[in-house]
């Protein structure tokens, strides 16, 4: 029988929360059966193994992060959503660092990101920004991907202390976002025979 008082949504963030605290590598069905104070067996009445409980994580951690980026974003336009959304990227993955690696955790399920709503809705988020700049697929997709993996970059870096020159970590942040938004003013064209006989027709 399941304990009472425990449910998936409990179990989930409680997994969050240790994800936050030892990373999202070493969460286990053992330490957080530890946490509530019960055997594993009670918390598989809600989660079936590691992994399902590993994915729950990551979608309860992606929800949060759309939610940041989405009030962030809303009302702006251009570079100021850029550095909003960028802001709100960065802001939630030094404050929960176990949730977010668990965003960007290659071992999930690819179908259940593939069907996730919360996963869809940060790349709908990322396209309405970048739309701004006038970008249309399949620059949208390649500017996603430039500003995702800048953003990863910059802030693994900075949460492993990889920053060791006297240079104000947040003023090389700030002139980095500027150097992303005039990038995408001044996105290039695709110079693929296919894109042009597209540009044509």
């Amino acid at each position: 029988m399941a304990r009472a008082g425990l449910t998936a949504e409990r179990v989930t963030t409680a997994a969050a929360d240790l994800a936050d605290a030892v990373g999202f590598e070493n969460i286990t069905v053992s330490a957080l059966a530890r946490s509530f104070g019960v055997k594993d067996a009670s918390l598989y009445a809600h989660v079936r193994n590691l992994q399902d409980l590993r994915e729950r994580v990551a979608l309860l951690a992606a929800g949060e992060l759309a939610d940041r980026i989405a009030a962030a974003v809303a009302g702006r336009a251009g570079k100021d959503a850029m550095a909003a959304f960028a802001n709100a990227y960065r802001d939630y993955a030094l404050a929960h660092p176990g949730r977010y690696a668990a965003t960007q955790a290659v071992q999930l399920d690819p179908a259940v990101l593939a069907t996730s709503t919360v996963y869809i809705r940060t790349i709908e988020l990322t396209h309405a920004m970048l739309r701004a700049y006038n970008l249309v697929e399949p620059d949208l997709t390649d500017a996603g991907r430039l500003l995702r993996s800048a953003f990863h970059g910059y802030i693994t870096l900075e949460a492993n202390g990889g920053f060791s020159h006297s240079r104000d970590v947040q003023k090389s942040w700030e002139r980095a976002l500027d150097g992303l938004h005039l990038l995408l003013e001044n996105w290039p064209a695709d110079p693929s025979p296919h894109a042009a006989e597209e540009e044509r027709t």
